[in-house]
């Protein structure tokens, strides 16, 4: 899990240095509601890694 969320970290961190995109609310409000999906996905799923 937490793979995921240095990997989102990761991006847009890099967009800022690359790029030169500094990241508004609504972007920050999105990332963070991304993050809280991979964490509940993670938490309760039932569903088995193939």
């Amino acid at each position: 899990m937490k793979e995921w969320l240095f990997l989102i970290g990761a991006i847009v961190l890099e967009t800022f240095f690359v790029f030169k995109q500094v990241p508004d609310l609504p972007a920050y409000i999105g990332i963070a509601l991304i993050m809280a999906g991979v964490i509940v996905i993670n938490l309760f799923s039932k569903m088995e890694v193939h």
